[in-house]
């Protein structure tokens, strides 16, 4: 009998997938729901920028987190934290356009065009932003973001560029010619 048990369950495992082919999605449909992940993360970011939620910004932020801000400060994740806590820095308007996903392994490197108002230490920003976001995904099968840069955008030829933190744009030059390349 103890044969007859063997040969059916031979037969049986023949013809049936494994079980972990089950669990196994295409890597394009696993690339996709990655993706569509990042992309509703981003939005939860957006939103918490907005409202000023520090506790969501918290759960989004690897511990080894390194941001360079519009400004060319770099934060660690409990500077980034404090600063929307003390309302250092706030927006008003957040506005994503443009954005793309590239994910590499357990990496998913986020660029995107951002409309930007609001204050930074109590100056007034305005403008256009392109920034990488990078997050990482853990063996838990969440996502952290881990790092961050934001370059303001050079308004068109003759178009004075809306103020930003002083500090963040070059004085002009005696010609009219605007300055040319990320302040």
């Amino acid at each position: 009998m103890t044969s007859a048990v063997l040969l059916a369950a031979a037969v049986i495992s023949a013809y049936a997938p494994p079980a972990s082919a089950l669990h196994m999605q295409p890597l394009r449909e696993k690339k996709h729901d990655a993706k569509r992940q990042v992309e509703a993360l981003e939005e939860q970011w957006r939103q918490a920028q907005l409202s000023g939620d520090v506790a969501t910004m918290d759960s989004l932020l690897s511990d080894d987190y390194i941001g360079i801000t519009m400004t060319g400060q770099v934060n660690t994740k409990m500077q980034q934290l404090d600063r929307m806590r003390s309302h250092k820095f706030a927006l008003s308007k957040l506005e994503i356009g443009e954005m793309q996903v590239k994910l590499v392994g357990a990496i998913a490197i986020v660029t995107s065009r951002a409309e930007v108002e609001g204050m930074n230490e109590g100056i007034p920003v305005k403008g256009t932003y392109r920034y990488t976001r990078v997050y990482q995904r853990l063996p838990s099968g969440n996502w952290k973001i881990t790092s961050f840069e934001a370059t303001r955008v050079p308004g068109p030829r003759g178009e004075a560029a809306s103020p930003s933190p002083a500090h963040d744009s070059p004085p002009k030059a005696a010609t009219s010619v605007p300055p040319v390349g990320p302040s």
